[in-house]
């Protein structure tokens, strides 16, 4: 927990994701049961305020290159309470209550979209080295813990209607609103280095590669691996829904098995794999998945409640390629990025992330209405290729002996949560410790 950022940062990770959970999944019903601007309105505003929220990651990069750390995440939380204001006074409003929505969804997609590159700086900054995949392997579970909670209780308070809707929108300001003042108290800014070496020297023309001021090699690798995030809800529920004819509880116990499986598994799974570069753990994962969708190619082959049987093993192939890739991605650019650069570096590799999973449900729906083949065959094709890219491109991290360990449990991180004099190497935080 102080290697993640401390008890504080933990609550505030816990309750900010608890109220995304009770909101983003019933955004959609937000537009349409509220507000009643119809399916296509709705989906086109949620689409045009997502994609825009886009815009602000390159400002969010230069504050976090100026040192920026708790900051930046409690800023990400606080714009998602305005999104969630004006969500909720839309239906007030003397305009179109269209366009009401559509700023919300601006400031909501405002706040996910700098979520990520915020987070992953901060846990960069205070982690000791040995500890810092650990650390943002945990994060990630306790976040999808929490979205997972959360919409269970939203799902159980679907039953009210049109005012639980309400409620839930309101609930989840108010946690946003919390969990922003608790990251805010924490006052931790950075300076100097922010990877694990100095970039001087004859390695210095790979850590240009991470960390300079164009688009690499590694961003651009990213769109394939990105599109994995809706294979699970878009495509899997439209060859399992369309084309086996099975029931839709096959895509909602897949998906939750996913989600038990990452909660569960993937701070081992991470630890494990610190013993390898992280750039061939990045690579390793596009293997994994290209694989299990070529997997998913053959098990739809079965038809029937047999293909979907088989679709649902060859799930828990693709999780483990999920795993891999969130746990090295991240961490191999915080691992390989000065810290002066790290946060254009993390907000290039969003941006990439972002316009993967916003391009994905289109490309994917249109590969799937020529054939489930074509669908399959693209995806595993495109991230094979990211992979050798990674492989052969990707700055390369050289771990040291000792740290390609796992970490050693009775080597506890400072008593009191701030960075220890080695993290980062030259890294400077500046935590106020005021108690809870």
């Amino acid at each position: 927990m102080r290697a993640s950022g401390g008890p504080r940062y933990t609550t505030a990770l816990a309750v900010d994701a608890l109220g995304t959970g009770m909101l983003r999944p019933f955004l959609l019903l937000y537009g349409i049961q509220v507000l009643g601007l119809g399916v296509a309105r709705t989906g086109t505003a949620m689409s045009i305020g997502m994609l825009f929220g886009l815009t602000a990651v390159p400002f969010l990069g230069r504050w976090l290159d100026r040192g920026a750390r708790s900051a930046a995440v409690a800023a990400a939380m606080s714009v998602r309470v305005v999104g969630v204001a004006v969500l909720l006074g839309s239906a007030a409003w003397g305009g179109s209550a269209v366009w009401a929505f559509t700023v919300a969804a601006l400031f909501l997609g405002i706040g996910d979209q700098c979520w990520a590159p915020a987070h992953a700086a901060l846990v960069g900054t205070v982690a000791d080295e040995r500890y810092r995949d650990a650390a943002l392997a945990a994060g990630r579970s306790l976040r999808n813990a929490g979205l997972g909670a959360g919409a269970l209780i939203a799902t159980m308070a679907m039953a009210g209607g049109t005012g639980a809707l309400r409620m839930l929108a309101a609930v989840t300001g108010i946690g946003y609103a919390v969990a922003a003042f608790l990251v805010r108290s924490l006052r931790v800014t950075a300076t100097g280095r922010s990877g694990d070496r100095d970039t001087s020297g004859p390695n210095k023309p790979k850590s240009r590669a991470a960390g300079g001021s164009w688009i690499t090699a590694l961003d651009v690798a990213n769109l394939p691996y990105a599109f994995c995030f809706n294979v699970l809800e878009v495509a899997l529920p439209a060859v399992l829904v369309s084309h086996l004819h099975a029931s839709p509880a096959w895509s909602a116990g897949i998906f939750v098995g996913n989600t038990v499986i990452v909660v569960a598994t993937q701070i081992s799974v991470v630890v494990w794999l610190s013993r390898y570069p992280r750039r061939s753990a990045l690579a390793g994962a596009g293997l994994v998945l290209a694989v299990s969708y070529l997997g998913f190619w053959a098990a739809g082959g079965l038809g029937g409640n047999a293909g979907a049987a088989a679709i649902g093993l060859v799930s828990v192939l693709y999780t483990a390629g999920e795993i891999m890739y969130t746990g090295s991605a991240i961490a191999l650019i915080v691992a390989t990025t000065p810290a002066h650069r790290l946060g254009r570096a993390l907000s290039r590799f969003q941006l990439s992330s972002g316009l993967g999973a916003a391009a994905s449900p289109a490309v994917l729906m249109a590969l799937f209405a020529v054939g489930p083949g074509l669908l399959w065959a693209s995806l595993a094709a495109a991230t094979l290729a990211a992979a050798v890219a990674v492989r052969r491109w990707a700055p390369d991290d050289h771990r040291a002996p000792d740290s390609r360990r796992a970490p050693d449990p009775r080597r506890a991180p400072d008593s009191r949560g701030a960075a220890r004099p080695g993290t980062a190497d030259g890294a400077r935080s500046v935590i106020d410790r005021t108690p809870s």
